[in-house]
């Protein structure tokens, strides 16, 4: 695997622009982004449809699947911090897995964002119908990604600021919603139909698994598509400043983001509001505020949800082009698509991203069938990050095997290891399986083999017109990074 600068060499000599990604995001930006990363629509919206399925153990769903995403994370923070040469996952695992992999997990990545994103904004245009249901639908789609893109373009840092304000913004949403909850339970709070808010909700219609484990297991679809994102804080990493001590820092405060903004603000509606009377094509959001009788609730929340989906879209923009980027530099993309502006961003990678939410148009006019299509899109989605995770996993096993000095020098080790790897990976062969039982998700789990054989065409092809040569690996031709000393240092 070549050094980033080696294949962007060309490109600055000709452009005269940069020829690395810039370090441009900060601390706080890293902190808010591993945050609004792992918020979005999924909580917002799509947390009535999971409560409908799974009733109160979807507090457990949250967690099971949140401690597994956290190790997912460890995992990738110990290989990342390894090496400051990997830019994201995607590297390491062409590095440590095979140029294949890389491939296979780049463009399935890049893949992902792109239908959530599309997704994303054909929700937003949904969402402002409610202010403005006179407006053609494809106003509020183009004004959203010409203003992403115009955002984006600039610097790294304006992803960051964008990211920091829309984050900040779902958070005080939350904790808005938590503080109202506690009150409403604490005084005993009785809805227009006569029932109490307390604690007893969590168990008192149906116990807590009132639709057995077949209903518990259902919730899993929606739960990890809502923590979709998370892994966005690995895509960062070439424009991190001070990665060693920001990425540790994001990545630990997971477990404290899922007890706070999903358990903490699921276990409070639920207790609000008895499981059986949420509606679960609303809301849940809204159906609380309206119960703690504030008049513009939807409007509140309408507001949040569509920052959310906006900073979902934002978020896509920004990690599809890095990972195009990346597979630029190896020779996976065209050497366009490796191409950066003087202020260090892949602005070519940008303007495909942005030319592919155009798509989002043609859906908005597509007819009845956009909801269905949400659906299919949303699964395919679930099983890509789970691909996206299992790889990041796999990485470590041969991470492990090896590259063990490298391991041994670690002041970020994964906890539980190789073990937890094992584990985690047969959750997710286990969550594949679920997928497959539910009428709503397979469609979209078979659909998924015709994009992995396209890539295996596309992979052999770029073989046959570009056969590959030897290359020294990121590891072997670049000293080792011992993070022990690197500490040392910065104090």
């Amino acid at each position: 695997m070549q050094q980033p600068h080696e294949n962007a060499a060309p490109a600055a000599e000709s452009t005269g622009q940069a020829e690395e990604l810039h370090r441009g995001l900060s601390n706080r930006h890293i902190q808010l982004i591993a945050i609004g990363g792992a918020i979005g629509t999924g909580l917002f919206m799509g947390s009535g449809k999971a409560i409908s399925k799974a009733g109160p153990s979807i507090l457990l769903v949250y967690i099971v699947i949140g401690a597994a995403i956290f190790l997912v994370l460890r995992a990738m923070g110990e290989i990342l911090l390894s090496n400051l040469k990997y830019k994201s996952f995607s590297d390491f695992t062409a590095d440590l897995v095979g140029r294949p992999a890389g491939f296979f997990l780049g463009w399935s990545y890049w893949f992902m964002w792109v239908v959530t994103a599309v997704a994303d904004i054909i929700a937003i245009v949904d969402y402002s119908q409610l202010w403005w249901p006179n407006l053609p639908k494809a106003v509020p789609a183009l004004i959203v990604i010409i203003a992403l893109l115009a955002l984006n373009l600039p610097s790294v840092k304006n992803f960051g600021e964008i990211e920091f304000w829309f984050a900040m913004i779902k958070i005080v949403a939350i904790c808005a919603l938590i503080l109202v909850g506690i009150v409403m339970v604490t005084t005993s709070f009785t809805a227009p139909n006569g029932s109490h808010a307390q604690i007893a909700n969590l168990w008192e219609h149906g116990g807590f698994f009132p639709n057995g484990v077949f209903g518990f297991l259902g919730a899993f679809q929606i739960a990890i598509f809502a923590f979709m994102g998370s892994e966005l804080v690995g895509t960062t990493a070439a424009e991190t400043q001070n990665p060693t001590v920001t990425l540790p820092k994001a990545i630990n405060s997971v477990p404290v983001r899922i007890i706070i903004f999903y358990v903490g603000a699921l276990l409070v509606i639920l207790m609000v509001n008895p499981w059986n009377e949420i509606d679960p094509a609303k809301s849940p959001f809204v159906t609380m505020f309206s119960l703690a009788g504030i008049g513009i609730a939807a409007h509140i929340v309408n507001a949040v949800v569509l920052t959310s989906a906006t900073s979902s879209a934002n978020s896509g923009i920004f990690s599809t082009s890095r990972m195009v980027y990346g597979l630029a530099q190896e020779g996976d993309a065209p050497k366009s698509l490796g191409v950066l502006s003087a202020q260090g961003v892949p602005r070519n990678a940008l303007f495909l991203t942005s030319t592919l939410l155009l798509s989002s148009i043609v859906l908005l006019y597509a007819g009845d069938s956009i909801i269905g299509a949400f659906t299919l899109v949303t699964t395919m989605a679930a099983v890509l990050v789970i691909f996206v995770w299992s790889m990041i996993l796999i990485s470590y096993l041969c991470y492990r095997r090896k590259r063990p000095q490298l391991h041994a020098k670690s002041v970020y080790r994964m906890p539980g290891g190789v073990v937890m790897c094992w584990v985690v990976l047969a959750f997710f062969a286990f969550s594949v399986c679920i997928l497959a039982t539910a009428e709503d998700t397979r469609a979209g789990l078979m659909l998924m083999p015709i994009w992995f054989g396209g890539l295996a065409i596309g992979w052999f092809v770029k073989n046959k017109l570009h056969p590959e040569v030897p290359e020294t690996s990121i590891t072997q031709s670049n000293p080792i990074v011992d993070l022990k000393q690197t500490s040392d240092d910065k104090k």
